[in-house]
């Protein structure tokens, strides 16, 4: 069996330098983050049971986790099992196409696309006018249903759809973006807009963890080590196994996190809001073994949204008959998915260079999604103009451009 001695000179000192890097980095952030710590405590009064109690309550803070939950009122429509459908709109019969919201499925809770009442996707969309708001939860597997396919999560977007009228605007994040552009492709007929944030599209292009270590983890093109992973499961992929793989793209980021919990323990506020935040990044759903070694072989190994060598129930899949209007949202600093992933797209798809907005939003993975300024500086505006689209009377100009450095502030 191929190791990581075998790989490529190139790919095993890249991996060292990196390795030396991520190292110096998290050695960086464990320093500044006692060094806080330090600052706050260092006084004549502080005894060694003011930092037991810091201690204490440090872990206790870091261990107690909840359950996620949905920030805005909402009705579940249907639940099959893989997924639920879940209904934002609060009772609106508003003549405007619907929008359904596929949210990342990567191991964590569906609900970050409403992650708080002032963090919600969901809710900008509404505030756009997109009254009818759906979304998509998806469910943790469970070893009666760790069987399922590509092609059952394809099969509940088809649902959803159909029970909508139809017709839909999709907005795909993460891994949600890449499957949200497969069901566009093969059925373009049935998109009104298709919004794609944070998706690997171009799994080969941008300079993403995953690509740089693809000739280490798959030696020779083989998935054996992720297989493994899925047979220890008996057919499941356990959350904690993603979770742990995102911890070790970045460890310097987990260390600053937790070290600065430590040095702002008497801030009610920002212990609320790490609270919050590590609800949803800790509680993790197990996922379908079948459907992560699909998705690690066909598309980031062969590329296949691309390639033109994928097929879906017999049919080929060809990203050149989306034809509806298209935005592109890609992470400036982000190291999980490169803008450049997504903004390819654009150069295959068969919509008009006039109907394609490229968005570049300041931030990492995450904050694309969910970040104050992502969502009201670029969200928001590119929901109004979606809203455009939707057959709404025209509150405000329609956008035309593809630039990916152009705001969307200036739509009102």
């Amino acid at each position: 069996m191929d190791t990581f001695f075998d790989s490529p000179t190139r790919d095993r000192s890249g991996v060292v330098r990196d390795m030396l890097h991520m190292q110096t980095e998290t050695w960086k952030a464990a320093a500044k983050g006692w060094a806080g710590y330090a600052r706050r405590r260092c006084r004549p009064t502080t005894t060694p049971l003011h930092v037991m109690a810091d201690g204490m309550k440090w872990w206790w803070t870091m261990m107690d986790r909840e359950e996620p939950q949905w920030a805005s009122p909402n009705e579940v429509m249907w639940d099959s099992g893989i997924a639920k459908l879940r209904d934002f709109s609060q009772g609106s019969r508003k003549r405007v196409v619907p929008t359904l919201s596929l949210p990342p499925q990567a191991g964590h809770h569906s609900c970050i696309v409403d992650y708080l009442p002032e963090q919600s996707q969901l809710r900008a969309a509404r505030a756009a006018g997109l009254e009818r708001v759906y979304a998509i939860e998806w469910l943790g597997v469970t070893k009666e249903i760790k069987d399922v396919t590509i092609d059952d999560y394809l099969a509940v977007i088809d649902r959803a759809v159909e029970d909508l009228g139809g017709k839909v605007n999709l907005i795909g994040n993460c891994q949600g973006g890449w499957l949200s552009t497969m069901w566009a492709a093969l059925n373009p007929e049935r998109v009104n807009t298709l919004i794609v944030g944070g998706a690997p599209i171009d799994t080969h292009a941008g300079n993403s963890v995953v690509a740089k270590y693809k000739h280490i983890m798959t030696p020779g093109g083989r998935i054996g080590h992720y297989r493994l992973l899925v047979k220890a499961g008996r057919g499941i992929l356990p959350g904690p196994v993603m979770l742990i793989s995102f911890i070790a793209m970045k460890p310097q980021n987990e260390v600053s996190k937790q070290l600065g919990l430590l040095a702002h323990l008497d801030d009610p506020e920002y212990v609320a809001h790490y609270a919050k935040f590590e609800d949803w990044y800790r509680y993790t759903v197990p996922l379908p073994g079948k459907v992560y070694l699909w998705a690690i072989e066909h598309l980031f190994l062969s590329n296949g949204l691309l390639s033109g060598d994928m097929e879906i129930g017999g049919q080929r899949l060809d990203v050149s008959r989306i034809k509806a209007p298209l935005y592109l949202l890609g992470g400036s600093h982000d190291h999980i998915t490169p803008a450049p992933q997504v903004f390819a797209l654009a150069d295959h798809v068969g919509t008009r260079p006039e109907d394609i907005v490229k968005l570049t939003v300041p931030g990492g993975h995450i904050g694309l999604f969910i970040g104050h300024d992502s969502l009201r500086d670029f969200w928001g505006p590119m929901l109004a103009d979606v809203a455009v689209r939707s057959h709404l009377a025209p509150a405000v100009r329609k956008l035309r451009t593809s630039d990916p450095d152009r705001s969307l502030a200036a739509v009102a």
